[in-house]
Formats: C-alpha cells, sequence, structure tokens
C-alpha cells in the first residue's frame, strides 16, 4: 500500500510539472499567428486599390520624366535663343556695311587695281566676305528652325504632362470611391515619426516600375516575394524594425499571394491583441517610415489602426471585421507596386 501511495504521489508530482512546463511555455511562446483571412476589407476594395494605386504610380512617373525632359529641353531653347541674338546682330552688322558701302564699291574698287596681283587680292576678299555672309545667313537660319523644334518639343512634354496629371486625378478618385462605398473617409494618420532614409528600389530608364514576379524566396516563410518586396523588408530592417513579420500566404487575395506584401506585428511576440503603449509606437513609426519612403519603395498603400494610407489620397478610415488583425491594430501592413 504504502508503494502504491508512493506511487501516485510520483505521478501527480509529474503530472503537475508537466502542467506547470506547458503553461510556462505557452506564455513564453510568441503570439506568431499570422492573420490570414482577417485582413479586412473585402476581395473587390483590394483589386479596387491596387489597380487604382497602380495606375497613379504609373502616370506619376510619367509625369515626372516628362518635366525632367521639359527641362532639358527649356534649356537648350534658352542656349538656341542666345545664340539666334547672336547670330541675328552678326547679319544686321554685315547688311548695315554692305548698305553704308553702296552696290559700286565692289565693281570700282576692282577697276581701280593698280596691277593683277591687286585684283586677285579683293577678289579673294570679296568672295570671302560674300562667303561669310552666306554663312552667317545660313546659321541664323538653322537657329531659328532649331528654336522653332525646341519650343514644339517642349509644348509637346506640357501635353504630356497635362495628360499624366489627368490620370491621377481619375486614378484617385477611383481609390476614393471605392474607400468611400465602405466608409472610407479622410483622416488624420498615427502620429508616428521616422527619419530614416530608404535605398530607392531599382527603376526602369524612364522612371516607371519594372514588373517583377514572386521570384525569390521569402525569408519570413516557406512562399515567395519580389525583388522590390525584398528590399522594402530588408530597408526596413536596417532602419531598425526588426520585430516578427510574415510577408507570403498562399490563400486569399491582395498581394500577399502574389509576394507584394507584409505584415509588419506590432509586438515582439508576433501579431496578439491590440496594440498599445510602446507597441503602437513602434507600429506608428514603421507606418512613417513607410510613408516617408513611398517614393523611394514603391509603396502602394499602407495600413495600420483601422487607417489606410495611400500615395494619391493620403490617409483614409479603413474599417475591418473588429478584430486586431482585420482593423490592423496588431500589424502594419505593407503593400508595394
Amino acid at each position: 500500500m504504502r508503494t502504491t501511495a508512493a506511487v501516485r504521489r510520483c505521478f501527480a508530482l509529474v503530472a503537475a510539472l508537466l502542467v506547470g512546463l506547458v503553461a510556462a511555455v505557452a506564455v513564453a511562446a510568441p503570439a506568431i499567428a499570422d492573420p490570414g483571412q482577417g485582413e479586412g476589407g473585402s476581395n473587390t476594395l483590394r483589386e479596387k486599390l491596387d489597380t487604382a494605386t497602380r495606375g497613379y504610380l504609373d502616370a506619376k512617373a510619367r509625369l515626372e520624366t516628362s518635366r525632367k525632359r521639359q527641362q532639358q529641353l527649356s534649356a537648350e531653347a534658352k542656349a538656341v535663343e542666345a545664340e539666334l541674338a547672336a547670330r541675328s546682330a552678326a547679319v544686321a552688322e554685315l547688311a548695315a556695311a554692305a548698305y553704308r558701302a553702296g552696290p559700286l564699291v565692289s565693281t570700282a574698287s576692282l577697276l581701280g587695281s593698280g596691277s593683277p596681283a591687286t585684283l586677285l587680292d579683293r577678289l579673294t576678299l570679296l568672295d570671302a566676305i560674300a562667303t561669310n555672309e552666306d554663312q552667317l545667313v545660313r546659321a541664323l537660319v538653322s537657329s531659328r528652325e532649331r528654336l522653332t523644334r525646341a519650343k514644339a518639343a517642349v509644348e509637346a512634354e506640357v501635353a504630356k504632362q497635362q495628360k499624366q496629371l489627368a490620370v491621377m486625378k481619375e486614378r484617385k478618385e477611383q481609390a476614393e470611391k471605392a474607400l468611400r462605398e465602405v466608409g472610407g473617409q479622410s483622416t488624420s494618420g498615427p502620429s508616428g515619426s521616422s527619419s530614416s532614409t530608404a535605398k530607392p528600389a531599382p527603376r526602369n530608364s524612364d522612371g516607371s516600375w519594372p514588373s517583377q514576379s514572386c521570384s525569390l524566396n521569402d525569408p519570413t516563410t516557406s512562399g515567395c516575394i519580389t525583388p522590390r518586396m525584398l528590399h522594402a523588408l530588408n530597408q526596413a530592417k536596417a532602419a531598425g524594425f526588426t520585430r516578427y513579420v510574415s510577408c507570403f500566404r498562399s490563400s486569399g487575395s491582395g498581394e500577399h499571394p502574389k509576394g507584394r506584401a507584409c505584415d509588419f506585428a506590432a509586438q515582439k511576440s508576433g501579431f496578439g491583441g491590440v496594440a498599445t503603449g510602446g507597441d503602437r509606437t513602434y507600429g506608428n513609426n514603421l507606418a512613417a517610415f513607410f510613408i516617408g519612403n513611398a517614393g523611394r519603395l514603391a509603396v502602394l498603400y499602407v495600413i495600420w489602426f483601422r487607417k489606410i494610407w495611400l500615395p494619391s489620397s493620403g490617409w483614409r478610415s479603413y474599417n475591418g471585421g473588429g478584430d486586431p488583425s482585420s482593423d490592423h491594430t496588431n500589424h502594419v501592413h505593407l503593400s508595394v507596386y
């Protein structure tokens, strides 16, 4: 009996130790469950935002390229104008000299030549003057033609800019309409700040963003992400935002299955409840980092604490499903082009 009682006490002690160990592990283990389908917003909304914002960024890139081209053309036109003014003055001076000399001076000069050598010298001089006049006139005409072309090119670039501005306005209205349909209104952003400057992601020669596929291993999951998404992730880490991150998800719609989005947990332990205190400050500053570097990282939008930021419209309210993941109160969502 004593042996049986001792065995029972031993088992009870082991069981208590196991319960305590399990509880300790449960407390220590990070709450890294991914947001999954609780991202907030419908598939239709995310598709509309993706289309509108990508169109806006494309038009913005073309606008910036056109403005740079316009500056170059304007500088060229200014130089041609200075050249034209100088050549016009030279031609005017020759014309005035010819008028003062009169049409018979050349003939009288030739008839008054004392020797064949003097006559030849004077003929050569007259030919040189005529050639110089011809060159000046031709150069003047050429300058005028170049100036006309330069001004036309500048006007063409201005027309391109007006077209891109119209596209940007249209895309902005599309995004805002999609958000208004689900209650998204203009709002102030979180009180975060970040002075870190990210390294720019590579662009095409015309300033646009190159098309990229989900071709690189995602360091946060077993899936894939685009080179541009990996660049943004690494730049965030370099800026000191090193808490738990999850990017690729095979299920659902939006940018996650395409490798163009990451969720950055506000808490050190992963995706938990609503972020408060220092965790919320971390999320505020991370959102500020992405927004401050939106042009360098090709940011499509940022979602944080029931708000979404768009390059075209700034912060808008963004209603989720009432839980921390859908409301984005436990993580910052980043989508890139």
